[in-house]
């Protein structure tokens, strides 16, 4: 399936997990799925898996982060900490940047 959508969050983007096992939980996005609609976060979503041992790894229990659907992430307002929508605004010299909704801080980039 074929999901070319556009997402107001980015890779390195710090946000807050709003449903599942891990509500609550910040984490920057280490990788974004945007085919799935998924992201990859930092410490959240955390697995374990049992790995055959190759010729470049040991094999063993691996923990690491499994993938979040995008849905259930909302940026973290650089202001207040707290989950926030994302706006765009257009800037006096023509930028387009991105603005947390609740507080209208502007998301560096």
């Amino acid at each position: 399936m074929a999901n070319n959508a556009k997402y107001k969050i980015r890779k390195g983007d710090e946000v807050v997990v709003l449903t599942g096992k891990d509500k609550g939980k910040t984490g920057e996005i280490i990788k974004m799925l945007p085919s799935e609609g998924r992201a990859v976060v930092q410490g959240v979503n955390v697995v374990k898996r049992h790995t055959r041992p190759s010729q470049t790894t040991q094999g063993g229990i691996v923990t690491k982060e499994a993938s979040i659907h995008i849905s259930n992430l909302a940026l973290k307002d650089p202001k207040t900490g707290k989950p926030t929508k994302v706006g765009f605004k257009v800037e006096k010299d023509g930028t387009k940047v991105r603005v947390a909704k609740a507080s209208g801080e502007v998301i560096n980039d």
